[in-house]
């Protein structure tokens, strides 16, 4: 089971950087499962990922304090608008899909502003 733990959690930590790049992959879900899968699987791998420069205050500000940093709210917006106004506006996709691709990203925004700006 441990080993499955240390697997699955290598992969959300995989998924979570992809996440950053990619603007409808969330990161931070996948940063926290990877934090629980390797709170069970690997203790060495649990104290990397919370001591990480750049990962651990960010799964450990979230974990605490339910809020997002101003600077990753803007930056994820912005550029998940910028993908999906491609998308919307000069793909030649059928009119239904732009009303989809349109109300997934209000949907994602939405989600993103409730959380607490820290």
């Amino acid at each position: 089971m441990k080993i499955f733990m240390i697997i699955a959690g290598t992969i959300c930590l995989a998924l979570g950087v992809i996440g950053i790049f990619v603007p409808l992959l969330p990161t931070t879900p996948f940063l926290l499962l990877a934090a629980a899968a390797y709170f069970r699987g690997s203790a060495r791998l649990y104290a990397w990922l919370m001591n990480h420069k750049y990962f651990g205050p960010y799964i450990r500000n979230f974990r605490e304090n339910k809020t997002i940093p101003l600077r990753a709210k803007v930056f994820s917006i912005a550029l998940m608008w910028l993908t999906m106004g491609y998308c919307i506006f000069f793909l030649p996709l059928h009119l239904w899909l732009r009303f989809v691709l349109a109300a997934i990203g209000v949907g994602v925004t939405r989600h993103i502003l409730s959380y607490k700006t820290k």
